[in-house]
């Protein structure tokens, strides 16, 4: 383990340098869009891109990977993301920060697949789980961490746009100065979403709903913060605060999810999610009483994504796991895609109350669904059930290498038990 940590640390480096700067991206632009006075569905549109650029992204990158290898890829992708921080800063238009936006959702898509396909090709067996947990705790740590950097510098200037251009090309330095060679990279397998659906429809809706409930979260979630009248450090406190709660309760709501039946831990997270939606709302004026809901918005709903995922897998031969929940995430963005555009619409008609009243419309639309399959498809007994592990912020298609991996050492760890 420490020997893989040793090899690893230049990759950690620059993934807590990327997850920083795009942390701060993400919230930067939501802020800078109210002060230059964007209508919300402009917003709406700017935000959606970026998901819309990750899925071209997660599709193409694995192919130039192949070509050209992984530290050039991550070098170009990288002056990519640097480039276009820095034109966000300086022409603040929303057609070109749409297009631009979309640019920077392929980069990052392309960044992440890179460190993750390198973590998983360094790793072991026996160390794979444990470097995925720190990969998490990284991704994570870097997004909250990134919320705060909002308050160096005046948003309204080109100063915050900078200092992410900055740590998005720092992250160079550690990965191309790393004397150990890149991996070989196999490009993942694609199973058709009719063929998912088949399988595992209420793994699959999760998945999409998901993406459009916490794409909406992280997409308008300063865009809403701003214009209900909150400070810079308000914003950035409330949006490290979601993001905080899905980091809290990832590990519980897993291991709920192992122990009991798991459509019922995700119908439950998900009325939860729809609950702390309202209260959110409810006490939207009440700032304190607000950061409180926040947190526990994020703990229910963020680990959505990784029970849907579960609930997949429960479904799937071993040897289905990579392309399976390959194309699950192709689902989540494209939920993540369209979430904010039509949330940004309807806030545009009705008002931005309208945000958590719409977000909470998804989340109960899923526990619908989710009561509806349970009348029509018995449940998998437990002792058949996977087990559950955590996903990235934004996961790629290369988390399933990691994933599939994780539960081949849980299988064998329990066939060792029985054995016994």
């Amino acid at each position: 383990m420490y020997k893989t940590l040793n090899n690893s640390w230049p990759l950690f480096l620059g993934l807590g340098l990327i997850m920083i700067g795009n942390g701060l991206q993400g919230t930067l632009l939501g802020v800078r869009a109210s002060i230059e006075g964007f209508d919300t569905a402009t917003i709406g549109l700017i935000m959606s891109l970026y998901y819309f650029g990750f899925l071209g992204g997660s599709y193409l990158v694995p192919k130039m990977v192949s070509r050209v290898g992984h530290i050039r890829v991550f070098t170009a992708l990288a002056s990519l993301a640097s480039a276009t921080v820095l034109l966000h800063g300086l022409y603040p238009d929303p057609i070109l920060w749409a297009v631009i936006r979309g640019f920077t959702g392929f980069a990052y898509a392309g960044l992440y697949i890179v460190v993750e396909s390198w973590l998983n090709n360094t790793s072991t067996m026996k160390t794979r789980g444990k470097i995925f947990g720190i990969y998490q705790v990284i991704s994570y740590g870097g997004m909250v961490l990134g919320q705060f950097f909002l308050n160096f510098a005046d948003p309204a200037q080109i100063d915050l746009f900078v200092i992410t251009s900055v740590l998005v090309s720092m992250a160079l330095i550690p990965i191309s100065l790393s004397s150990r060679p890149a991996p070989d990279f196999d490009e993942p397998d694609h199973l058709s979403l009719r063929q998912l659906f088949k399988i595992s429809p209420f793994g699959l809706i999760g998945s999409f709903a998901t993406g459009i409930g916490t794409g909406t979260l992280f997409g308008l979630g300063a865009v809403y913060a701003t214009t209900i009248g909150m400070s810079i450090a308000q914003v950035s406190t409330f949006m490290a605060l979601f993001i905080a709660g899905g980091v809290a309760s990832q590990m519980p709501i897993g291991w709920m999810s192992d122990r009991y039946d798991r459509r019922k831990v995700l119908i439950g997270a998900s009325l939860a999610s729809a609950i702390f939606s309202l209260l959110c709302f409810i006490f939207s004026d009440q700032w304190l009483v607000l950061n409180v809901m926040i947190f526990f918005l994020g703990c229910l709903s963020l680990p959505i994504y990784g029970l849907a995922i579960a609930q997949i897998t429960d479904h799937l031969t071993p040897k289905q796991y990579v392309a399976g929940g390959s194309s699950a995430i192709l689902v989540n963005g494209i939920g993540a895609a369209i979430g904010p555009l039509i949330i940004s619409i309807i806030m545009s008609i009705f008002g931005i109350q309208m945000y958590f009243i719409a977000i909470a419309v998804v989340f109960t639309a899923l526990v619908v669904y989710g009561i509806y399959r349970t009348q029509r498809a018995e449940a998998i007994p437990l002792e058949d059930q996977g087990d559950h592990i955590t996903m990235p912020v934004r996961p790629t298609p290369m988390s399933m290498s990691i994933t599939e991996e994780g539960h081949a050492i849980m299988k064998q760890m329990d066939d060792n038990i029985d054995g016994n």
